[in-house]
């Protein structure tokens, strides 16, 4: 049977390890020396656990959708994460490291975000805890997510625009890197996604894996049974899928299904389906599924949500999509906005543009009766307010 969790050499399969400068193998050392330690231990769990209850507010519901599920004749359940504080699943992780920061001793903290969500979260918590905080953003993703912006600023972080290539995720993730080279030792990054050297793949997924146990627990309570028989979510580098399908990773009963942004279409050169356009390659630190050229360049990727458009998916989804244990479905703009409308006037939930391609593929698969149907809801539509009035023209 194949093991779908990463390995002691940070590998999911042929995917992942640590290909980074040789300046940072004291900084990457010292967190696989001390992450699982650190995060077992009673004082970490009962820190963690507490601000998770009192400060995020879990747990996060587990919600039927009734018209959703009368629409489309299966049992759709929505797992809120966007309920959380700072409205999305990212605060989950930025708790964890921040813990984790604090007992290496850290006293800065540096973060990249595309869609702002995780730059949000990640000033959050150096807010609560009294640490330094640099963002790196995409000037492209700074001007479309302004509202995000202003809220990191309010919270006392400094946001830096990277200038360079697309000017979006991926080169705020080279400018976060190239500062901790620069700064190894007071300096933390708290990666948002589950890519980049191990051990961040697999550290960000535990944290995030209290989504995947919540709702283990709550479809006891709720169908008598412990899991779904598909969990859903979108995926760009992948943290919220990560986190929901933690617990079913080696379980084939449950059908893990991957939603990637197909941009403008899948073969416009407008877009960001990894895994239809992707070859296996290396990007910040990771060995993965990229888009790039022929010769190894790094091909822009596109989207209409700031959070999907990356060129790279984490190693686990690369191992999911080689092995065949996820399905991929990759789910145009047009698609997306139209559901993050859709699901705005049938269940009064207005999603993030990165969620709404999990919800479009219920206009691609057919599911049965009595199926049981978990999507993460990973994020709310507050930051995307400007782009949903933009498109639809409200």
């Amino acid at each position: 049977m194949i093991n779908y969790n990463v390995d002691k050499k940070g590998f999911y399969g042929d995917f992942g390890g640590a290909f980074v400068p040789e300046m940072l193998y004291p900084n990457l050392n010292e967190l696989t020396l001390n992450y699982v330690r650190i995060s077992k231990s009673k004082s970490f769990k009962k820190k963690f656990n507490q601000l998770l209850k009192d400060y995020v507010g879990r747990p996060t519901p587990l919600y039927f959708a009734q018209s959703l599920s009368e629409k489309f004749k299966c049992k759709v359940y929505l797992k809120r994460e966007d309920l959380c504080h700072t409205g999305a699943h990212k605060i989950n992780n930025t708790i964890g490291q921040i813990l984790l920061a604090k007992e290496l001793g850290k006293k800065r903290i540096i973060a990249e975000t595309g869609a702002g969500q995780h730059g949000v979260a990640t000033a959050t918590v150096c807010a609560l805890l009294g640490f330094k905080c640099i963002i790196y953003m995409g000037e492209v993703d700074i001007k479309r997510q302004s509202p995000n912006v202003a809220r990191m600023k309010m919270l006392g972080a400094e946001v830096r625009p990277a200038k360079s290539g697309s000017r979006t995720l991926k080169d705020a993730t080279n400018e976060a890197i190239r500062d901790w080279i620069s700064n190894p030792v007071d300096t933390h990054y708290i990666i948002g996604s589950v890519v980049g050297p191990h051990p961040f793949p697999d550290m960000v997924a535990r944290f995030q894996s209290v989504i995947g146990y919540e709702t283990v627990n709550q479809l006891n309570e709720l169908e008598n049974k412990s899991k779904p028989d598909y969990v859903i979510a979108c995926v760009g580098g992948g943290s919220n899928a990560a986190g929901i399908f933690y617990p079913f990773l080696n379980d084939e009963d449950v059908k893990i299904i991957c939603v990637e942004a197909a941009g403008k279409g899948v073969n416009t050169g407008k877009s960001a389906a990894t895994s239809i356009l992707g070859k296996e390659g290396i990007i910040h630190g990771s060995k993965t599924l990229l888009m790039q050229t022929n010769d190894g360049q790094i091909t822009e990727p596109y989207s209409i949500s700031a959070g999907l458009d990356y060129p790279g998916i984490g190693p686990m989804h690369a191992n999911l999509y080689k092995s065949g244990r996820g399905e991929f479905i990759s789910v145009t703009d047009k698609k997306a906005m139209e559901w993050g409308l859709l699901l705005s006037q049938m269940e009064g939930i207005i999603p993030a543009i990165e969620t709404a391609h999990a919800f479009a593929i219920l206009d691609q698969k057919k599911f049965k009766k009595n199926d049981i149907i978990v999507f993460n809801c990973s994020g709310r539509g507050d930051k995307d307010l400007d782009t949903f009035i933009e498109y639809f023209k409200l």
